[in-house]
């Protein structure tokens, strides 16, 4: 996310998006948004969601945004027998981390956990579709 396009604001419009689609499904989760470094920009948990969720979901959303594409591509790369993509350090590589594109261009991520993983990207995604 660039320093002109309101960085704070738009991690949290994602956000609140992502948790709407969170409590429609009845879901404790952690939404995490990085910037195009994967530094964190923002987190929110929600109540009851594991303990484990707030780390996972930094680390999906950092993968997306290193990777310039949802972290479910990579879980299916390796699923299809590319195991070299496992030597890749700090990533993980399970869905639920979604690249945010604004104008065809890369500003940031995010990440979710506490559901199943096809749960985390349905999540993810609806807080992507909010930042457009």
């Amino acid at each position: 996310m660039s320093a002109t396009s309101g960085v704070l604001e738009l991690a949290k419009k994602t956000a609140a998006a992502a948790v709407a689609e969170a409590r429609k499904l009845k879901l404790n989760v952690a939404v995490a948004v990085v910037d195009t470094h994967g530094t964190p920009v923002y987190l929110e948990v929600l109540d009851d969601s594991m303990t484990a969720s707030p780390n996972f979901a930094f680390q999906k959303a950092r993968t997306a945004a290193m990777m310039r594409r949802p972290s479910k591509a990579l879980e299916d790369g390796i699923a299809g027998g590319r195991n070299a993509l496992l030597s890749l350090p700090d990533l993980l590589m399970i869905e639920g981390g979604e690249p945010i594109l604004l104008y065809g261009k890369l500003v940031g991520a995010i990440g979710v956990s506490g559901g199943a993983s096809a749960q985390d990207g349905q999540i993810a995604r609806a807080g992507v579709e909010a930042s457009r």
